[in-house]
C-alpha cells in the first residue's frame, strides 16, 4: 500500500505542572528535510530525536515542534532579590520624594531584574515526551495511510483512463493502413505509372513497419500493469512509480510520433494529459 508524503500528526499529555504538546507536519521532498523547534533545555537529545524520526519518516518536508507549557506553580523564572533592591535604592537617592510602589514598578523592568536558572533534564520527564512523540508518530502514519488510500484510486482511475484511450487508439489501426493504401495508391496512379503489385505490396509493408505501434502497445500495457502491482506492493516506492511514469511517457511519445491519423493523435494527446496528471501526485507518494 502507497502512502503520501504529505500528513499530520498531533499528540499531547498533561503531567502534574506541565502541558507537553507535540505536532508534526510533512510535505513533499526527494529526501528527509528535518526541522525541529523545541525548548533549549532538551537540546542535548535532539540528535537521538532526529535519527527516531528519520527512521519512521523516512522522506518528506518534516517540521517537528515540542511545546511545553507550564500550568503549575513550577517556573524556572525568579525574582533576583538583591539586584531589585539595589536598584529601588539607587533610585530613591535619585528620587527620594518617589513613591516606593513606583521605584518597584520601575525596578522590575530593569536588566537582571528576573533570574533564570537552568533546568536539567528530567529522565522521567523525558520518557512522558518520547511516548507523546511516539504517538504523534503514529498519528501522522494514519494520516499518511489515509491519503495513501486517495492517491492510489486516483492513480488507478488515470491508469484506466490510459488503457481505454491505447485501445482506442490501436483500434484506429486497421483503418489507419487502409488510409495509407489508398492514398500512396491515388498518387501513383495520379502519375500513370505502371506499377508491379508484387514490388507496390512489398514497399507499402515496408513503409507501414516504421509506423507500426505494435511493440510501443506492448511495451506501454506492460508498464500500466507494472504499475498497478507496484502500487499493490507491501512497500511505499514513490520513486520506482516516477521510472515507471517515465517509461510510460516514453512509449505515449513514440506512438504520437508514428501516429499519422489525426483521431490517433487526439488520442494519445488524452494519454499525455492523463499521464501528466499521475506525474503530479507520484511526487507526493512516500
Amino acid at each position: 500500500m502507497i502512502q503520501s508524503m504529505t500528513g499530520f500528526g498531533k499528540a499531547s499529555l498533561q503531567l502534574p505542572s506541565k502541558k507537553i504538546t507535540v505536532e508534526l507536519k510533512s510535505l513533499n521532498s526527494k529526501g528527509l528535510d528535518l526541522n525541529t523547534r523545541m525548548p533549549s533545555v532538551y537540546r542535548e537529545m535532539e540528535l537521538g530525536l532526529r535519527n527516531q524520526l528519520s527512521q519512521r519518516l523516512e522522506r518528506g518536508k518534516i517540521d517537528f515542534s515540542l511545546y511545553i507549557e507550564v500550568t503549575g506553580e513550577d517556573t524556572s523564572s525568579k525574582i533576583n532579590v538583591p539586584i531589585i533592591k539595589g536598584y529601588i535604592a539607587q533610585m530613591k537617592a535619585i528620587m527620594p520624594l518617589a513613591e516606593e510602589v513606583e521605584l518597584m514598578k520601575m525596578a522590575i523592568r530593569m536588566p537582571d531584574a528576573l533570574k533564570t536558572e537552568r533546568e536539567e533534564i528530567d529522565e522521567n520527564e523525558w520518557k512522558e515526551i518520547q511516548k507523546v512523540i511516539d504517538q504523534a508518530l503514529e498519528n501522522m502514519a494514519q494520516f499518511r495511510k489515509d491519503e495513501g488510500v486517495s492517491l492510489e484510486k486516483e492513480f488507478l482511475h488515470r491508469i484506466a483512463n490510459i488503457m481505454t484511450l491505447m485501445n482506442d487508439a490501436v483500434a484506429y489501426d486497421a483503418e489507419r493502413v487502409e488510409t495509407v493504401k489508398n492514398r500512396l495508391r491515388t498518387a501513383i496512379e495520379d502519375l500513370q505509372l505502371a506499377v508491379d503489385e508484387s514490388r507496390f505490396e512489398q514497399e507499402l509493408i515496408f513503409y507501414l513497419e516504421k509506423y507500426d505501434i505494435t511493440e510501443e502497445k506492448v511495451r506501454l500495457e506492460n508498464h500500466l500493469n507494472y504499475f498497478i502491482e507496484t502500487l499493490a506492493g507491501t512497500e511505499a516506492n514513490g520513486r520506482k512509480l516516477g521510472f515507471i511514469t517515465q517509461e510510460m511517457g516514453r512509449e505515449i511519445n513514440t506512438m504520437g510520433s508514428k501516429s499519422n491519423h489525426t483521431e490517433m493523435q487526439k488520442l494519445v494527446v488524452m494519454m499525455k494529459d492523463e499521464l501528466e496528471k499521475i506525474k503530479e501526485q507520484v511526487l507526493n507518494v512516500l
